[in-house]
């Protein structure tokens, strides 16, 4: 399978919309769907795409949105605020929360089986792991 600008696109988007739904289980109403969403962080979202289709585990994937938020000036703060760019996850992996642990674990598992699902033929085994596409 080739992975195509639209396949990372409903990776992105199945993965946003995955986390969007957890946060809101969990008592985190501040999501906004997608199509809602600023393009920074659906930008953020097709860059950690990128990054799990090359193998990312949960830990190097919030590692990897770590460094680039780092670079884009952002800092911990209590509470997510773009415009000051502060964030609570602004932490290493190993400091997370468990229940923030989970989004980066979702995360993965939602673009792995989107790949697999957009990359299987009817009646065949879910497509090679992403790090393999």
């Amino acid at each position: 399978m080739t992975v195509t600008a639209n396949v990372i696109e409903a990776c992105a988007q199945a993965a946003h919309e995955v986390n969007r739904a957890y946060c809101w289980a969990i008592g985190d109403a501040s999501q906004v769907s997608w199509h809602d969403a600023p393009e920074w962080q659906r930008a953020s979202c097709r860059i950690g795409v990128k990054g799990v289709l090359n193998g990312n585990t949960p830990e190097q994937s919030h590692e990897s949105w770590l460094a680039e938020k780092t670079a884009a000036g952002w800092k911990h703060g209590a509470t997510k605020d773009p415009e000051a760019k502060t964030h609570p996850c602004f932490l290493p992996y190993a400091e997370l929360p468990p229940e923030q642990k989970v989004k980066d674990h979702l995360f993965v598992a939602t673009v792995v089986n989107v790949v697999r699902a957009l990359g299987a033929e009817e009646g065949a085994e879910p497509g090679p792991s992403p790090r393999h596409l």
